[in-house]
């Protein structure tokens, strides 16, 4: 079966967790790597649905939209629950992931210089819903006893948080372990020591 195929620049950006669940689930990934200029020259993102990357091709079907990506590798890859009310809530623990998404986005491209300090003093409240539902849970996942999408999505933004500041997890125990769990999964732990997966920078500003 031929691999997917990934068009995407070369950073982690809106890919790390793509990129994650497919090392864990032993799938091929070809990646076409777009660079900057490439992309202004506007013919590609003229092409492009929503006039963005990443763009992900799975055989005849191109998927643009990164969740909507993690979504439909969940579903062939056994990482959307086992039934549809652990689907609908791994639905919304990835909502949740996305409004945080947001909200980091925003601080790397808007508010780096002004906003860090108070993005971080107010990161363990951000993610005090995660610990509880973690804490509630007791599985060492998001939601039921398997992984799911929402969880290497939530695992990829949190080492995100860890290099924009380490100690961010210290007070929140589920959420550590939760990590560190995820960090030692063997084909998760190989693709994390990778040199080419370890260079990609997370953000295409630098910032980080």
């Amino acid at each position: 079966m031929a691999p997917y195929t990934l068009t995407y620049f070369a950073v982690k950006g809106r890919c790390g967790a793509l990129k994650i669940m497919l090392a864990d689930k032993e799938q091929q990934l070809k990646e076409n790597l777009v660079t900057f200029d490439e992309w202004m020259k506007g013919d590609l993102k003229a092409s492009c649905v929503f006039g963005q990357l990443p763009k992900f091709e799975d055989g005849d079907l191109v998927l643009y939209q990164s969740n909507t990506m993690l979504r439909h590798l969940g579903r062939k890859h056994g990482a959307y629950g086992k039934n549809d009310s652990e689907a609908s809530l791994i639905d919304m623990m990835n909502d949740g992931v996305e409004d945080l998404r947001l909200k980091y986005i925003k601080l790397i491209y808007q508010e780096y210089e002004t906003g860090k300090e108070a993005f971080i003093k107010d990161l363990s409240n951000l993610l005090k819903p995660f610990e509880a539902v973690l804490a509630k849970n007791k599985s060492g996942f998001l939601v039921g006893d398997q992984i799911s999408f929402a969880d290497y999505n939530l695992f990829d933004l949190l080492l995100n948080f860890k290099v924009l500041c380490p100690t961010c997890l210290d007070t929140l125990p589920e959420l550590k372990s939760y990590v560190d769990k995820i960090a030692a999964r063997p084909k998760v732990k190989a693709l994390l020591e990778c040199e080419n997966f370890k260079k990609l920078p997370i953000n295409g500003n630098g910032k980080q």
